[in-house]
């Protein structure tokens, strides 16, 4: 049985300049935080940052931004971190807005191995520069196509010594699906249990999608 338990110190290993990174959260609720800032504090640069959002300046993904360690933010939306909209005003750091909808379906397609998909979202819109438009029974619609990262960062509210985790209530949000859509996934559980604690009926992410845990604050 392979040990997947690593302190913050050994998961600061996988962080490197200008990696793709997916983080979980929605305005920094199921963001992971110890990761996060040990991200921060890492030191690594030019990142491309793949989330729902960018939370708040000094909540969530917010502080990679604030400290200038964001190379490119492909996000919902940005309007709760003005520090998003001013980098991406003076030049600083590219954004790329994707509808909701759209950003986790593409994720989906990356994780599912399929080459993307054909949405009506963004139609006649700025959205559709640039993008291949194909039209099927009189309708247009635009080939979004998917999106992988190379390291998927999660917070879970439970997680067992394999990796099989449990959400709790918006915490689920973007991490279940961001967690198959990466080369490597690391989760930070709020608590740990052992294996068999967990119904199999309430395992929201299979322990089979998660390479390591970081152990919870309190270990």
């Amino acid at each position: 049985m392979k040990n997947k338990h690593i302190d913050i110190q050994q998961a600061a290993e996988y962080f490197r300049d200008g990696m793709t990174i997916m983080v979980g959260g929605f305005m920094g609720v199921g963001t992971p935080p110890r990761l996060v800032e040990a991200l921060l504090n890492s030191g690594v640069k030019d990142l491309t940052i793949i989330a729902n959002d960018t939370a708040f300046v000094d909540t969530g993904i917010g502080p990679l931004v604030v400290n200038g360690r964001v190379k490119k933010v492909i996000a919902s939306h940005i309007g709760t971190n003005p520090e998003t909209g001013r980098r991406m005003i003076a030049g600083e750091m590219e954004v790329e807005l994707v509808p909701q909808g759209t950003l986790i379906e593409r994720i989906r397609c990356g994780g599912a191995g399929l080459g993307g998909f054909l949405t009506p979202t963004g139609v006649g819109t700025v959205v559709e520069e640039g993008k291949q438009k194909l039209t099927i029974d009189g309708v247009e619609y635009l080939l979004e196509l998917p999106l992988r990262a190379d390291l998927a960062l999660i917070q879970s509210h439970i997680a067992d010594h394999q990796g099989n985790l449990v959400y709790q209530l918006t915490t689920r949000n973007f991490n279940p699906i961001i967690a198959l859509a990466a080369d490597v996934v690391i989760a930070e559980p709020d608590s740990l249990v052992a294996v068999g604690d967990i119904a199999p009926d309430h395992v929201m992410t299979p322990g089979a999608l998660i390479d390591h845990i970081v152990y919870p604050k309190e270990s």
